[in-house]
């Protein structure tokens, strides 16, 4: 009884992994969902094929949800099913899980309850070895908190954007700007990109005919949604940098390169991906990519930083700081 017992639990991680063979989703991309030959399942259990089929329907009595899939690349594949069944972790798996919801994102609606939640149900089943090194993690880390007050977004908004990335449906919405003014937007989603307090929906805006990048939380979805669209070829390999660019240097009137005298490890410490673009130069400096809606807001973002910097475009900053410069001179007799 213990022999089979450990074999259904072996079984059961071995159909929650994506070891077996790859199938193709609905658009003919691999990384779906993986289906288990019976053959491979007996090969790894040490078993017979018909053995692994009794184990089967033995997972399915216990509301597992396995599907048989058909055809000579089928097999044995793990659903989704109608209530939720128990998930089963190795240790590094455990630990990571926990540390993960330690450390959740801020900025989706409820998700410090949702998190919370969560966390004391897996904390209550872990095991005492594992339950002592979550709580060193947790005791000897402190998280750097982010900048307080950004507009947390409603998780249906998110899944709803997701499901028309996934899906290829066009979405509707009502898109607030930064000075509150209201438009209506059509546009071909294509994905979210979030930071640790925002969101970013990246997609084709059909009546500018133009990529654009849209703040999760300015929007407003107006379904329904669709017609279905065909592939579009995204605007950037690197959609986070894309993004990044976007929101914290070609959306303001005023932009500047600036060469930092640190490291780029260094700066990233200092500098979020929101606030500039970083690049490295060499081992002792980088560049930093930046902008703001005024020269002086800009010189401020800069000089905060802390670093010892050389701006390299545009003339327009240098000589505004030279101006400061000679106005912070007056300013000490």
């Amino acid at each position: 009884m213990l022999e089979t017992s450990a074999r259904l639990l072996r079984l059961l991680s071995l159909l929650q992994t994506h070891g077996g063979l790859a199938s193709t989703d609905r658009y003919g991309a691999g990384g779906g969902r993986r289906s288990w030959a019976g053959a491979e399942l007996a090969e790894r259990l040490g078993v017979t094929p018909r053995t692994v089929r009794r184990d089967v329907d033995r997972l399915r009595e216990l509301g597992y949800p396995v599907h048989s899939v058909p055809g000579t690349a089928g097999g044995y594949q793990l659903g989704a099913g109608a209530e939720l069944p128990p998930l089963l972790l190795d240790d590094d798996e455990a630990v990571a899980v926990a540390v993960g919801l330690r450390m959740a994102p801020a900025g989706v609606e409820g998700i410090d309850e949702s998190t919370v939640r969560a966390l004391a149900k897996l904390e209550q089943v872990l095991p005492d070895r594992l339950r002592r090194r979550v709580s060193a993690l947790n005791t000897y880390t402190v998280p750097m908190v982010g900048a307080q007050g950004h507009a947390a977004i409603d998780p249906r908004v998110l899944t709803e954007l997701a499901h028309a990335c996934r899906d290829r449906e066009r979405v509707r919405f009502e898109y607030r700007d930064h000075g509150g003014g209201v438009s209506r937007r059509t546009t071909e989603p294509y994905r979210l990109v979030c930071s640790r307090a925002r969101w970013y929906l990246v997609a084709w805006d059909v009546d500018r005919a133009d990529w654009r990048t849209f703040r999760a939380d300015r929007i407003t979805p107006k379904p329904p949604h669709g017609p279905r669209f065909e592939y579009r070829e995204p605007p950037a390999e690197d959609l986070a940098a894309y993004v990044s660019r976007g929101v914290s240097v070609t959306a303001y009137a005023h932009r500047a390169t600036v060469l930092l005298r640190v490291p780029v490890e260094r700066a990233a410490e200092q500098i979020s991906p929101t606030a500039g673009v970083l690049e490295a130069v060499d081992e002792e400096s980088c560049l930093l990519h930046t902008g703001a809606h005024a020269l002086d807001v800009l010189v401020l973002h800069i000089v905060l930083a802390g670093f010892d910097f050389e701006v390299r475009e545009p003339a327009e900053l240098r000589e505004h700081i030279r101006r400061i410069r000679d106005r912070l001179d007056r300013a000490l007799p």
